[in-house]
């Protein structure tokens, strides 16, 4: 640890404590009773209203407290996307500890970044997990949380199959899932709710135009989608020496996790498209087995009968 850093987490001290004793500082930092008496002189140089009592130790002037952190709306929205993330692909103990210093930080923070991560909380969400994960990008997050939280029509310029269309739209908010970011929001052309990619949106403004109607919060609209479309849960069995074949493509098809049984790994994938995961199962067909679900063993075969029809060879049962 370097001074700066001492002499930071000795005025952490302080503000934590009633009152500590040279001694105490000292064994904290493995350092001196010299070297305390240096640092807190330079704690008092810099302006800290500092109280020193022989035989009894170093405490704050009742009442002082450091100014609120100065966090930019930038920042503050990489503390959020960051606890976001920390929730969904960590485990229990490092959730806890970061949802601790995010309380922390947050009860220091300016009432206008409290307010506004407050606001923005619902806005931001994650589906399923990745380790291959991209960045939500700042420009475009700031506008598409200023668009909600002022009502205001965002303007997007949007690229799909080659080909670029001009969106007016009314956000409500965007999330993650398994390798990329997703805005969701009513599309005024399509007068309905559509999902935009955000790497495939090329430009983007806020309009002087508030929106048409109450939207749903994203976290209604997730809920409402997993209603109304099948989520298929799919485990597929591999040697574990033939994971290479496989590879970093089952980031690109819904993959959640891996369990190591023996010499096999099973692989779990969250998937919408069971045609198309049947498609690029069957690229390594040969090495894997399917243990769920049945209707992907299905698929599966009607695809392999299809190109044995289409060569003229036998069926399969």
């Amino acid at each position: 640890m370097n001074r700066l850093e001492r002499i930071s987490s000795i005025l952490v001290q302080l503000q934590s404590r009633s009152v500590i004793t040279a001694q105490q500082i000292a064994d904290r930092f493995d350092i001196s009773l010299r070297t305390v008496y240096r640092d807190i002189r330079t704690l008092e140089e810099a302006g800290i209203p500092i109280i020193g009592n022989v035989g009894v130790g170093y405490s704050l002037v009742d009442g002082y407290k450091l100014p609120p952190l100065m966090f930019t709306r930038e920042e503050a929205i990489a503390f959020l996307t960051a606890e976001k993330f920390i929730e969904k692909m960590s485990d229990l103990q490092n959730v806890q500890s970061y949802k601790s210093g995010m309380n922390k930080i947050k009860a220091v923070l300016r009432y206008v970044e409290k307010d506004y991560l407050s606001d923005i909380e619902n806005n931001i969400g994650i589906l399923g997990k990745s380790d291959t994960g991209r960045e939500l990008p700042t420009a475009i997050t700031q506008c598409i949380l200023k668009s909600i939280s002022e009502q205001k029509v965002m303007h997007i310029s949007y690229s799909t199959n080659q080909k670029e269309s001009q969106r007016d739209i009314e956000p409500i908010g965007c999330f993650y899932s398994q390798i990329n970011w997703y805005l969701i929001a009513f599309c005024k052309m399509r007068n309905d709710y559509r999902s935009f990619r955000i790497d495939k949106i090329s430009s983007f403004s806020l309009k002087d135009e508030a929106f048409s109607q109450q939207h749903l919060s994203l976290p209604q609209y997730i809920e409402k989608y997993r209603l109304q479309e099948h989520i298929y849960e799919v485990i597929i069995r591999v040697k574990s020496t033939d994971l290479i074949v496989i590879n970093d493509y089952k980031y690109y098809h819904g993959w959640l996790k891996e369990e190591v049984n023996d010499e096999y790994t099973d692989i779990h994938f969250r998937i919408f498209n069971i045609e198309h995961f049947a498609r690029w199962y069957m690229s390594f067909a040969d090495i894997a087995d399917i243990i769920q679900p049945d209707i992907l063993k299905d698929k599966v075969k009607d695809q392999i009968n299809s190109l044995i029809h289409k060569y003229k060879l036998g069926s399969i049962e």
